[in-house]
């Protein structure tokens, strides 16, 4: 159970930058605490999404599922820049 959970606090930041780094426009107003949620949220629903269309158990590192994960935390990026309404001024 610990390590579930430190697993996806780590996995859920990494994937959380690097969904911001892909998102459209300028995202570095969203706070730090926000884009490791977004990253966890990206995790888990994008592997969610991922199994929906495609085989979840595959040998090795399983890249195109880590694309959605990171694709669903740059939308959720997103959302919560529009949502937080933070201004750079």
């Amino acid at each position: 159970m610990i390590s579930a959970i430190l697993w996806a606090l780590i996995g859920g930041t990494i994937i959380g930058f690097l969904g911001k780094w892909v998102a459209p426009g300028d995202r570095d107003n969203v706070p730090l605490w926000l884009t490791i949620i977004c990253g966890i949220g990206g995790v888990l629903i994008g592997t969610w999404l991922y199994s929906l269309f495609f085989n979840p158990h595959t040998n090795g590192i399983d890249w195109w599922r880590h694309i959605w994960q990171v694709a669903v935390a740059a939308v959720l990026v997103v959302v919560a820049a529009g949502v937080t309404g933070r201004s750079k001024s």
